[in-house]
């Protein structure tokens, strides 16, 4: 019986040492396949998330002023027309010329 048990017990060291070579291979993968993904996307030249967050909030920015700009141009453009309007006389007075007499 004990040569059963020192054969079990023999087994379960070599495949706790098993799991845990497995185990750091396991983490050694991971961190190349990271590095490789890391690699590959840098040579993408893939813009980061933030940095795209941060110019959608421009580009969004940048809309809302030039569409205020373009309800103030509009607006202005009416005033101005208003202006003109107003300033030309409403009845044109006809040019009288003048003739010399020739004594």
């Amino acid at each position: 019986m004990q040569t059963q048990n020192r054969i079990l017990d023999d087994l379960a060291k070599v495949a706790s040492s098993a799991m845990g070579a497995a185990a750091g291979m396991r983490g050694e993968v991971e961190a190349r396949i990271r590095e490789q993904f890391e690699r590959i996307l840098t040579q993408m030249d893939i813009v980061p998330r933030e940095e795209f967050d941060a110019m959608k909030a421009v580009a969004v920015k940048a809309r809302e002023e030039g569409e205020d700009l373009a309800q103030k141009v509009t607006s202005l453009e009416a005033r101005l027309a208003d202006l003109e309007a107003n300033l030309k006389p409403k009845a044109s007075p006809s040019k009288k010329t003048t003739a010399k007499k020739a004594d």
